[in-house]
C-alpha cells in the first residue's frame, strides 16, 4: 500500500481524525481522541506504527522481519512495518482494523456506541 491508499484506508474508519503530531513527517490517526496509527512521512524511516496486543506484538515480529518495534512507543504495545513493499497490502490492512478495534474496544461503551450509530 502506498501512503495515500494507507490514509483512506485509516480514514474510512468511524470517528477516526488525523493531525500532524511533532512536524508535518508524520501523520497520526486517532479515534476519540486515542491514537491507533502514526505514519512516517519521511523518505529515511517511512513507516506506519500501530498500537498491538502485546502477545501479537511478538508474534508479528517473530513472523515478519519487516516488523520491529516501535521505539517513539511502548515497545510492547507498538510495532512498526517498514514500509519498504515486502509488506502485503493483506497484512497492513488486517493490522490497521486490529490496532482500531483495540482502540474501540477501550473506549467506554457510551464511545463504542456512537462510533456505530448510522451518519
Amino acid at each position: 500500500m502506498n501512503i495515500e491508499e494507507i490514509r483512506d484506508y485509516c480514514l474510512a474508519k468511524p470517528g477516526v481524525t488525523e493531525g500532524f503530531p511533532f512536524n508535518d513527517t508524520a501523520l497520526v490517526f486517532k479515534v476519540a481522541g486515542k491514537m491507533y496509527a502514526l505514519l512516517d512521512l519521511s523518505e529515511e524511516s517511512r513507516g506506519l506504527s500501530l498500537k498491538c496486543d502485546p502477545e501479537l506484538a511478538i508474534e508479528l515480529r517473530e513472523q515478519h522481519p519487516e516488523v520491529t518495534p516501535a521505539y517513539h512507543f511502548n515497545k510492547k504495545h507498538w510495532n512498526t512495518i517498514i514500509m519498504d513493499g515486502s509488506v502485503s497490502d493483506q497484512l497492513v490492512r488486517q493490522w490497521i482494523d486490529h490496532s482500531y478495534d483495540l482502540v474501540v474496544q477501550s473506549l467506554p461503551k457510551a464511545r463504542r456506541e456512537k462510533l456505530q450509530e448510522p451518519g
